[in-house]
């Protein structure tokens, strides 16, 4: 997207901002993410963006670590987000242990379609660094629209084949249950290998 669309991620944080200003519900994903884990969990936001997640997940006591590749994303998730750990990063090579974070986590949430923008060469890639990063215990919540260029059959197979089994598949971040024939998003909820 960076290179497709330079201007894409100015547009992206002033999206939100005026949407926040706006007073619009943008906690979807961090509700459905906090109800599923304790207080002061560690949570990974996966290609958080300028940090709407994570920075809530964050406000309601959690321990976030926020990675996405674009540098003016992260900008805006540490101006809006003090105090959370942002990181500049790669999913597809992502190794937070060999930079001194070795304790796992226990949810690991890609929201916001990050899925569809991924270089479909490196999907299974980034799966597979995702889940590495979960707790034994842990559980990766991926959402994203169908119809945006990775069908949810291509994705619930390449999950599969690095070990993450499936524990719910939604449709909608407010718990509606997801219909192949019908949905048009996918919230999966993955289990570690």
């Amino acid at each position: 997207m960076i290179e497709q669309n330079p201007g894409h991620s100015a547009w992206y944080i002033e999206r939100f901002r005026t949407m926040a200003a706006e007073g619009q519900d943008l906690d979807g994903e961090a509700r459905l993410v906090d109800a599923m884990v304790p207080r002061r969990a560690r949570i990974l936001d996966a290609g958080c963006g300028p940090g709407r997640v994570g920075g809530r997940l964050a406000a309601l006591g959690h321990d976030v670590v926020g990675v996405d590749l674009d540098p003016e994303l992260i900008a805006a998730a540490e101006a809006d987000h003090p105090g959370v750990v942002w990181l500049t990063r790669d999913l597809a090579v992502l190794d937070l242990v060999a930079e001194g974070m070795p304790e796992p986590f226990d949810v690991v949430v890609s929201a916001g379609n990050v899925m569809t923008f991924l270089d479909p060469a490196t999907r299974v890639d980034v799966l597979r660094r995702l889940a590495a990063h979960l707790a034994p215990d842990g559980r990766l919540v991926v959402g994203f629209g169908v119809g945006r260029g990775y069908e949810p059959d291509a994705f619930r197979a390449d999950a599969a084949s690095v070990g993450l089994g499936e524990e719910l598949l939604l449709s909608t971040w407010d718990l509606r249950p997801f219909d192949p024939a019908s949905s048009t998003f996918l919230v999966a909820v993955l289990v570690s290998p």
